[in-house]
């Protein structure tokens, strides 16, 4: 299962997983209090890509598309397949820093592993 949580959300056991999203570290979350067993930076978007979407409404689609393409990667292919392995044996808790997390990386990193995590359910089943 794979669920998302702001960094400045309290940690809480049933987390499972808890690995950081981000490029950068969360301003004021200590490294203590984050309870992090991970910080996935193969998986956040470019800082090129993050500068020039700027979190800008307009640039949504297209952000998504970009980030999507660079989600392609060969370092961000072995995350993305850890997570999904990590996820089918428990919860995977994608920690994030943004304030819009519906128009962020994590609702896109989210959507991708979903599929995934169908797809390969879908093909053990067969």
């Amino acid at each position: 299962m794979i669920v998302s949580k702001r960094a400045y959300e309290p940690y809480a056991p049933s987390d499972g997983y808890r690995v950081l999203i981000d490029r950068l570290w969360p301003r004021g979350v200590s490294k203590a209090n984050a309870h992090l067993d991970a910080w996935a930076k193969d998986v956040a978007p470019s800082r090129a890509l993050r500068e020039w979407y700027g979190h800008d409404p307009a640039r949504w689609p297209e952000f998504q598309t970009r980030y999507r393409q660079e989600l392609r990667a060969p370092a961000a292919k072995e995350v993305l397949a850890d997570l999904v392995r990590r996820a089918r044996r428990g919860r995977v808790t994608l920690v994030y820093a943004s304030r819009a997390a519906d128009i962020s990386d994590v609702a896109v990193l989210e959507r991708v592993l979903d599929r995934r995590l169908k797809r390969t359910s879908r093909a053990t089943r067969s």
